[in-house]
């Protein structure tokens, strides 16, 4: 049986950028907004650890959620001595309102599971005017 996963005091994850893209037709139907993402993960701990994975839960302003999770990071396991950072960018394309909350999943140099929760932001549609 798996130990439990951690988060090691020193780890962190923050969003450093959030960018609004209204990409029209090449979007799918009914998804009309893109939101471009920059984030930070950051090894201020005392041992190196390497990321594995992450999940991602959208809630919807509509009501419905979406769950995203998997192996690796934009294609990567990012491996953290202490004081090192992986920066990455990604994107949600969505049709209304969304609050996003992720994580991120791996091991330490020890073999312990590790986690680092990154702080919940909003992804909200530029109203007309």
């Amino acid at each position: 049986m798996p130990s439990a996963s951690f988060e090691l005091p020193g780890l962190t994850a923050r969003l450093d950028k959030l960018v609004y893209h209204h990409g029209g037709p090449s979007l799918p139907p009914g998804q009309p907004h893109a939101f471009v993402y920059f984030i930070t993960i950051r090894n201020a701990a005392d041992r190196t650890v390497t990321l594995l994975g992450r999940k991602w839960v959208i809630a919807h302003a509509d009501g419905t959620s979406l769950v995203v999770e998997g192996d690796k990071i934009v294609g990567e396991t990012p491996r953290l001595a202490p004081g090192e950072q992986f920066s990455y960018n990604s994107y949600h394309v969505t049709g209304c309102d969304a609050r996003v909350q992720g994580s991120f999943h791996g091991v330490d140099e020890h073999g312990g599971h590790i986690h680092v929760v990154l702080p919940p932001f909003e992804l909200l549609v530029p109203k007309k005017s």
